[in-house]
């Protein structure tokens, strides 16, 4: 028996076959970090840290969370090195193992989100670089290997949707995407790895909803997942920031204001910043600026402080308090981080010298905010009294159309919201502004809707040919994503 015990040993494999075991201790903890039980977790995940790689790629997963979902500069650089130190535990491993190359490719796309969200975009993008190729590596070694499709097919979309002038670089790094394979493999994961279900179709969802567009049955898909996931603050976090994008303002602050608030979860300050853009929707200005505040004092740097401090300026500015407005105005030179589209917007507001809104645009701010909301009936009968004639600056002419354009787009009224499109294309003509190549974008969208692909096709390359707008990342990365899908 000894001797049989001591050739089994050194059969190929055989001694390594630990190294990667999803263990019923390791799923466990796998479900309480997804659900953004963080601690929970963790304890699940120390006896088998020395031993399981699984375990390993886990406690890197829920550092990745904590960084992404709370931004604490100082957790980060405590936390930077944990993932090189994890990968070179890693490597040590069975190499002969469909799980080492993945996880180490899981690893390494955990950092490269968080160093982009830090500001260090070129050692994010060398990690992303470094993942997709263990990845691919890895998928010619074992194709069988269905888990290795979530993180794949996540960069199959993502490179699928990068924007025409970008695409040599993608080319001349080896890197090849297209959007509908990525989605079919992430798709794979839902049906044949029940217990990742859950998280890739959060993925399908996320690459849905930020790359390409949720179609209406898509979105009563997806608020059936959230009510079927109502105690997974992760999911229920995306889920708030989706529906607010599509326009279900009070939908989305009823998950955020019901969502798991007990000490065993992770704390989220974005939620406040969320509650907050949905109460300005609402004209709800003193509640506005409470939940922003609430924000900014969880979240004193980092992203999104200068735009909530810029939406302050708007909500004393828009109820009439124009001493705080002026107050808050000048703060958002001062404070914060310019890295996102959102603070560099703010950042560009706040440049000129401080003026009082005029009442004409208080009206189109109103109607701006209450039609994101999906609060159309208020959007319009704040614009029912106005016209492009009342105001003398170009811009604020563009953006008259352009915010009344998307008010009557999300009413699916097009013959109205056509002809709005075009004049703000015209005005903003030659100007960098985004009023007009966001009118192509969503001129595109209305023409692919009715299948005339021809004049879809036109919009969105010139939605992409805008040389500097403070949009030009995510409207060409859709315009791109759009023409993709359409076989283009």
């Amino acid at each position: 028996m000894k001797r049989i015990l001591f050739l089994l040993l050194f059969l190929p494999g055989f001694s390594q076959a630990a190294d990667f075991e999803w263990t019923p201790r390791v799923q466990q903890a796998y479900l309480d970090i997804f659900k953004l039980k963080l601690n929970k977790g963790r304890q699940e995940l120390a006896p088998e840290l020395k031993t399981n790689g699984v375990a390993l790629y886990l406690d890197d997963y829920a550092d990745m969370l904590s960084l992404l979902l709370t931004e604490d500069r100082k957790a980060y650089e405590s936390m930077e090195k944990n993932g090189e130190k994890r990968l070179q535990q890693l490597e040590d491993m069975d190499e002969d193992s469909p799980w080492n190359r993945c996880l180490r490719a899981e690893i390494r796309l955990h950092w490269a989100f968080v160093k982009i969200k830090f500001g260090k975009e070129v050692p994010g993008a060398w990690d992303i670089i470094k993942a997709y190729k263990l990845l691919d590596e890895n998928a010619r070694k074992f194709p069988q290997f269905t888990y290795n499709k979530k993180a794949l097919g996540m960069l199959h979309v993502l490179i699928g949707s990068t924007p025409e002038s970008y695409r040599w670089v993608t080319k001349l790094l080896g890197l090849r995407g297209n959007i509908q394979q990525g989605l079919q493999e992430i798709h794979a994961v839902t049906q044949k790895e029940p217990l990742f279900r859950t998280e890739a179709q959060l993925i399908e969802y996320l690459m849905q909803g930020y790359i390409l567009r949720l179609s209406g049955r898509e979105v009563t898909d997806f608020q059936k997942y959230l009510t079927q996931n109502s105690d997974n603050l992760l999911i229920q976090f995306f889920g708030n920031s989706i529906l607010m994008k599509e326009g279900h303002g009070e939908a989305a602050l009823a998950l955020a204001q019901n969502r798991p608030n007990s000490p065993e979860y992770l704390d989220i300050p974005f939620f406040d910043y969320h509650i907050g853009e949905i109460l300005l929707q609402k004209g709800q200005y003193a509640h506005a600026i409470a939940a922003f505040q609430q924000f900014l004092k969880q979240h004193p740097a980092g992203n999104f402080v200068k735009d909530a401090t810029y939406k302050q300026y708007l909500c004393y500015a828009l109820a009439g308090d124009e001493a705080k407005a002026r107050t808050q105005y000048e703060r958002v030179k001062t404070i914060g981080q310019a890295h996102n589209e959102a603070d560099k917007s703010a950042q560009k507001a706040c440049n000129a010298a401080y003026q009082p809104l005029i009442d004409t645009q208080k009206l189109v701010l109103k109607a701006r905010f209450a039609g994101d909301g999906g609060y159309y009936e208020t959007a319009l009968q704040n614009l029912k009294n106005t016209s492009e004639a009342q105001f003398s600056q170009p811009y604020d002419q563009t953006e008259y159309n352009y915010r009344k354009a998307r008010i009557y787009h999300k009413m699916n009224d097009f013959v109205t919201a056509i002809p709005l499109y075009e004049r703000a294309i015209a005005l903003g003509e030659g100007q960098n502004w985004h009023f007009a190549p966001s009118s192509c974008l969503q001129l595109g969208y209305i023409f692919q809707l009715r299948n005339d692909k021809a004049k879809a096709k036109s919009y969105f390359e010139k939605a992409i040919s805008y040389k500097k707008h403070e949009y030009k990342n995510s409207v060409d990365g859709k315009a791109k994503a759009a023409l993709t899908e359409m076989g283009y």
